[in-house]
């Protein structure tokens, strides 16, 4: 933990495009080795199985190899597909990845929202709300194996019948839920039902964040909790430069603005500070209660912004 806010890395699979196939997770591992020695709270990976031609890890296979190779960063999904995979499946294969770990993981998970590979892959892709269902139900058998000693479910869109989940995480009574997205019709009324911690994702403004917490509170009310109840997280950019000065910072935003597009539109979404400026930059979300942070350090695989980030709140 660095100082009295937390702060999270996440890692997804385009910061390691420019890394041959054959190192793609030792780069990986070393990353995430050194947010765990930096002090970082947990390393998020996302759930991809293709995109657009690039190469990706698989995310729990490569999450359960980290699990073992690390000893106190907690280990999550940001955040895995329910189509993508049995939920009965997925209760035991997050369960085993929380044992490896020795009770590190938070269980991410979503609705889906990349058509094309879950039809390149032969899963279904319907509307948001039928996905969205799926998602709720998928989660309460999860959660029903984690616990329970024997589940049958029949759901809409998934049953189990009998079905053991044994041994079970290693926390208790489960892993952390998170639950993302931030569809105000279907996503958060979920998320206010059953997840421990939501995940909004990233949005450009604050006033932005505090209607989502409007709209979750609201669902909170129906089904008797409180948005005081969760873990409160956000990101407070797309991603993050972090430089030691305005003209390192300035060298940065040069190296790593996409061609094609514009100053304007690469700095609309991403957060560029000196260490200097970072706690300011939080200042108007941790006013609203935000004491964890998800980070992605628009640098990556080059670690100077994850140090310097770290140092700033040493």
């Amino acid at each position: 933990m660095l100082g009295p806010l937390r702060f999270e890395v996440f890692l997804p699979f385009y910061a390691f495009q420019n890394v041959k196939s054959r190192s793609l997770f030792s780069c990986l591992k070393e990353v995430v080795l050194e947010a765990e020695r930096l002090g970082y709270d947990a390393v998020w990976l996302d759930d991809h199985l293709m995109f657009d031609g690039a190469r990706v890890l698989e995310c729990w296979t490569a999450l359960s190899a980290l699990a073992s190779v690390t000893r106190r960063v907690r280990l999550g999904t940001m955040v895995t597909s329910v189509g993508f995979r049995n939920p009965a499946l997925l209760a035991k294969m997050a369960a085993t990845v929380d044992l490896i770990s020795g009770g590190r993981l938070n269980f991410g998970v979503g609705a889906g929202v990349q058509r094309e590979e879950h039809v390149a892959f032969g899963f279904s892709f319907p509307g948001l709300s039928v996905r969205v269902e799926r998602l709720r139900e998928a989660v309460e058998i999860v959660k029903k194996l984690w616990v329970e000693e024997k589940v049958s479910y029949r759901g809409k869109h998934f049953s189990v019948v009998d079905a053991v989940c044994e041994p079970k995480p290693l926390q208790r009574p489960h892993p952390p839920v998170v639950i993302g997205g931030c569809g105000e019709k279907y996503t958060l009324r979920v998320t206010a039902q059953h997840a421990d911690r939501f995940d909004f994702g990233y949005l450009p403004s604050v006033e932005l964040y505090r209607r989502k917490l409007r709209v979750l509170e609201r669902y909170c009310a129906e089904f008797g909790r409180s948005v005081g109840e969760f873990e409160v997280s956000c990101w407070p950019a797309g991603q993050i430069f972090v430089a030691e000065d305005k003209g390192e910072l300035a060298e940065k935003v040069l190296r790593y603005k996409p061609s094609g597009v514009s100053l304007g539109d690469f700095a609309a979404s991403s957060l560029f500070c000196t260490v200097d400026e970072c706690r300011r930059s939080l200042q108007a979300y941790v006013d609203l209660g935000v004491r964890r942070f998800v980070l992605f350090f628009g640098d990556l695989p080059d670690l100077s912004s994850l140090r310097l980030f770290a140092g700033s709140f040493a």
